[in-house]
């Protein structure tokens, strides 16, 4: 790390999300990397962007490093893999501003080749960073990051249970990733339930209160990681249960697989099989959360402070 704190900044990263609809299918191309999807598929992912009316993804991002910034006392820039502001541009940017090290940090705390290791392979491009870089790998288990989703959690699920008159059952998600990734050894599918299981520790669950399900699977590709959501709705229900709660742990803020798959999917699916859903509220601009991106920054900076004076 250089020795002037001022040459120092964070970069968090994320997946990206397109402005308006109609830009879907330049957004959809930059995803797949090219490759042609079927207009079908065009279709129906614009017609669920269209239901939202807006993913807010960008503006969570921003208002995320804007805290974070503030927090640290340095500057904290926001790269995305598939849209503006995109990570080469981002990555060039703080070169010209003076950035002389930086800690990286992915907004998908557990670690995967199809999400982090894509966003590592941006920001370091073909001939590497213009600074030095300390890539955050995973933070899954990070104490404050599990603080943050247990203090959601219980918000959300005091009240549904009380609207409810009776517990109502946890479902856990993440994003779902092929089968092939996590049978060449991903550590994916771990971290996502290690998540899940420090959360309910945290938030002081029984073992039979919640359960974890994979949500969004990609529409091509081969098989992709479960349970679905839809399956384990559907066997809480034959075990007697009249509504779910459901806490993305894979997510650090609102988006369209949050807002359209759980909002409006997932509680219609759960309507026609006469149950209930309710939501734990995303991270956003959640303090504890903020805490958790600063620990996180802060040791890796003093970690690097100390490598460079040995």
């Amino acid at each position: 790390m250089p020795a002037n704190q001022k040459s120092a900044a964070v970069l968090l990263l994320a997946h990206g999300s397109p402005d308006r609809a109609e830009e879907m299918p330049e957004y959809l191309r930059l995803v797949t990397g090219g490759r042609g999807l079927p207009q079908p598929v065009i279709d129906e992912i614009t017609h669920r962007y269209t239901l939202v009316g807006f993913s807010p993804l960008t503006c969570w991002t921003m208002k995320q490093a804007d805290q974070l910034s503030s927090a640290l006392h340095m500057p904290a820039y926001v790269g995305m893999r598939n849209w503006k502001p995109f990570i080469p541009d981002v990555v060039r940017t703080m070169a010209a501003d003076g950035i002389q090290h930086a800690v990286a940090i992915c907004l998908a705390p557990q670690n995967s080749r199809t999400s982090v290791g894509l966003y590592r392979r941006a920001v370091e491009g073909a001939t590497g960073t213009p600074f030095t870089l300390d890539f955050v790998e995973s933070w899954h288990d990070h104490r404050l990051l599990i603080k943050a989703f247990a203090e959601k959690l219980k918000t959300g699920w005091d009240a549904a249970c009380a609207e409810a008159g009776t517990p109502v059952p946890i479902i856990f998600t993440a994003h779902s990733v092929p089968q092939r990734t996590i049978t060449e050894g991903d550590p994916y599918q771990a971290q996502a339930h290690e998540t899940a299981e420090f959360v309910a520790r945290e938030a002081g669950l029984a073992s039979g209160a919640w359960n974890f399900a994979f949500q969004s699977q990609g529409m091509s590709g081969g098989p992709w990681i479960g349970p679905t959501v839809e399956e384990t709705i559907l066997a809480f229900k034959q075990a007697g249960h009249r509504g779910v709660f459901i806490q993305p742990i894979g997510f650090l803020c609102d988006h369209v697989e949050v807002l359209y798959d759980i909002d409006i999917a997932f509680r219609e699916f759960a309507q026609k099989n006469a149950m209930r859903l309710w939501r734990a509220e995303s991270l956003n601009a959640s303090s504890t959360l903020t805490a958790a991106l600063a620990d996180v920054a802060l040791f890796r900076l003093k970690t690097a402070a100390v490598e460079s004076k040995a």
